[in-house]
Parts: C-alpha cells; structure tokens; sequence
C-alpha cells in the first residue's frame, strides 16, 4: 500500500477528482493549506497599497490506494493538475505499513 500527497492549485480540484474517479479512486481526503516552492509568492495590489503574499493557497490530495494502481492514480493526477505555468504542484509516494478500517476490522487492502 502506498500513500500519495498531491499538492494542487485549488481551481484545478474538480478536474482531479473526475480523473481519479475514472480510474476508480473512492475516497480522497482534501486539505486547504498555504505554501510556497520555487515562484516564492508574489506581490498583489489591494486598494492602493502593495503587499507581499508570502504563502500562496494550495489543496493537499491525500490517497491511500493498493501499490498495483500507485502509476495509475500518479498519472491521473499529474495530468489533470497541469495548467503549464509555475506553481502546479507536486505529487509524493510513500508506504503505508498497515491499515485498518475501524468501523468492520478490516486490514491491510482490504481497509481502502
């Protein structure tokens, strides 16, 4: 099993989810956070004064899926989050040792 984190513009949640749902994802949990990578924030205008937006709004895509469909969702995701200009995101795979649904006991695959 494998944990993947995809960090999105926000606009570009519904083209995601409609990818994964083709490639049968059930279940995402979304995050609203606030960062920054390479483009570093940029400066905005508000009613005639100049400030500094240091953090830039993103969504954290959180998929716990079995490792036999981990390219499958990563592909899904990287194409449907692509806008082509800075900032797009990022996409990480790590392993889950052990998973356990509470509610019947189940484990393993078979919790996802």
């Amino acid at each position: 099993m494998k944990m993947i984190t995809a960090i999105i513009k926000p606009f570009k949640l519904d083209d995601v989810r409609d990818a994964l749902g083709e490639v049968g994802v059930q279940g995402m949990t979304v995050t609203e956070v606030r960062g920054f990578g390479r483009q570093k924030g940029h400066t905005e205008l508000y009613r005639g004064a100049e400030y500094v937006v240091d953090f830039l709004p993103k969504l954290k895509l959180e998929i716990a899926v079995p490792d036999d469909r981990v390219e499958a969702v990563v592909d899904a995701i990287a194409e449907s989050a692509v806008s082509g200009r800075i900032g797009d995101g990022k996409i990480f795979v790590q392993p889950i040792e052990q998973a356990l649904r509470i509610r019947t006991g189940e484990q393993g695959d078979e919790a996802l």
